[in-house]
């Protein structure tokens, strides 16, 4: 008998891939979610039965129950399936099951994990390995985060923000960086570390792991693994590192050596120095699976992004702007200097903060990370869900860039006045950043349409 699947917040990106994935694979599926997205009408069209607004009854008969860390305890439908003794379980454990019998490839770090892992999915598609995909982002190529391709290998995004990603047990496990990130469900940095090894050495003992050499909190945590391990980074001691490279605007060019033996020249249609480290894991992992260098080459040049990752959603002579996921201090530094490639007269950047724990835990390091904008707005907090902390809002931000930086131009905007504000701000010549996880994006294509109006 066909098992049937409810997902709650099946609007969301991870959940949506999900749900696809099991559509295409014959499973009937059901869903709510709190508003109609596109996403949504997409998974309708494909068979899926989607209700707006969460209720008990939207369970009906469905076997198992799927939720996400975003699904608050007292949700209707998961009080449902409690009482109804559904099988409920997390986003990452139906991915778990679904990869049982493929070979997975699962990427993870605090940072870069939906471009490298979409950039691997593309490479496994050019080189016509048909894998099965649910990343965290939407791959252009395919203008989908998920894709079911009937071959031997499932590429996904490991979420580390809730732990979970200790369910998958992979192949290949890609790690790219550890930060001070989800704090607010590890309570302290050790507990994250704690949590990122066992992920890694869940990685099957005929299996790779491939780990960037830059970042000491993995070295540290990989000095006794017994899994293969292979090394990448900057530092010609990794075994996949780069040489000779060349920034021009949002794309890059390098020479990649293996050892002491050069491989190669690639071109990466992706700026910045950390878009060239992600790159890097994703040579070593496809030299290490048997793909031709010349597929792998081939594959960095037509890849066409990810969404909301450096992406130009409008250019013309006089503007350029951009939108980009950036939430997390290390993430917008990168961005920002990657986009200083642009030379552009000056960046503004436009900053929603992404809930209110990440805001108050790393208020020292927001301070910092925006040097590189020459014109900077602050707007609200994005709650994602949480409480409101007393003292903690867009106001305390900005007074602490303020006093770390008190030459720079930092100020409030409200998110229904930053159309406005912006178009009286920017002049030709001017790249517009606009960043953050929550809905900031919307604001960005209000700005796109009167640009071009």
């Amino acid at each position: 008998m066909s098992r049937k699947y409810h997902l709650v917040g099946i609007g969301g990106i991870g959940m949506s891939g999900i749900a696809r994935i099991l559509l295409e694979r014959g499973f009937k599926v059901s869903g709510s979610d709190l508003k109609e997205t596109e996403p949504i009408r997409r998974l309708r069209e494909l068979g899926a039965n989607v209700y707006i607004g969460h209720d008990a009854g939207n369970l009906k008969d469905a076997d198992i129950l799927v939720y996400s860390s975003a699904v608050k305890k007292d949700n209707p439908g998961l009080m449902a399936a409690e009482h109804k003794s559904v099988r409920i379980i997390k986003r990452a454990q139906i991915l778990a099951e679904l990869m049982q019998d493929k070979l997975a490839i699962t990427v993870a770090g605090s940072h870069g994990k939906t471009t490298t892992s979409s950039l691997v999915s593309h490479m496994l598609i050019k080189a016509g390995l048909k894998p099965t995909i649910a990343i965290g982002g939407i791959l252009k190529n395919i203008d989908s985060n998920a894709y079911f391709g009937g071959g031997d290998y499932f590429v996904a995004e490991a979420d580390e923000s809730d732990g979970s990603f200790i369910f998958y047990n992979p192949q290949y496990s890609i790690i790219t960086n550890i930060d001070r990130e989800h704090l607010d469900y590890y309570l302290d940095f050790e507990s994250e570390l704690k949590a990122f090894k066992e992920y890694m050495l869940k990685t099957k003992e005929e299996g790779s792991l491939f780990a960037c050499i830059d970042d000491q909190n993995i070295m540290d945590l990989i000095r006794d693994f017994k899994i293969k391990k292979i090394l990448f980074g900057f530092s010609s001691k990794a075994e996949f590192y780069p040489r000779n490279i060349l920034y021009k605007d949002l794309s890059s060019e390098f020479d990649c050596f293996r050892s002491s033996n050069f491989l190669g020249h690639f071109h990466l249609p992706l700026g910045g120095r950390h878009n060239i480290v992600n790159s890097l894991a994703v040579i070593a992992l496809g030299l290490e699976m048997g793909i031709r260098l010349d597929l792998i080459r081939d594959a960095f040049s037509t890849y066409k992004g990810a969404g909301r990752r450096l992406e130009v959603k409008y250019k013309d002579a006089d503007y350029i702007i951009i939108d980009d996921y950036a939430h997390h201090p290390t993430e917008i530094r990168a961005t920002l200097e990657a986009v200083r490639n642009l030379k552009a007269k000056r960046m503004v950047a436009v900053f929603q903060p992404h809930r209110y724990t990440r805001t108050k835990l790393l208020l020292d390091e927001f301070a910092g990370c925006f040097d590189s904008a020459d014109h900077l707005i602050i707007t609200d907090i994005y709650p994602a869900g949480e409480p409101m902390i007393e003292g903690v809002d867009a106001m305390l931000l900005v007074d602490k860039i303020k006093r770390n930086a008190p030459a720079k131009p930092v100020s409030y905007v409200p998110k229904d006045d930053i159309s406005r504000t912006v178009m009286k701000e920017i002049a030709p010549g001017d790249a517009l950043i606009m960043l953050g996880a929550g809905d900031i994006t919307r604001v960005c294509d209000e700005l796109v349409e009167k640009i071009k109006r």
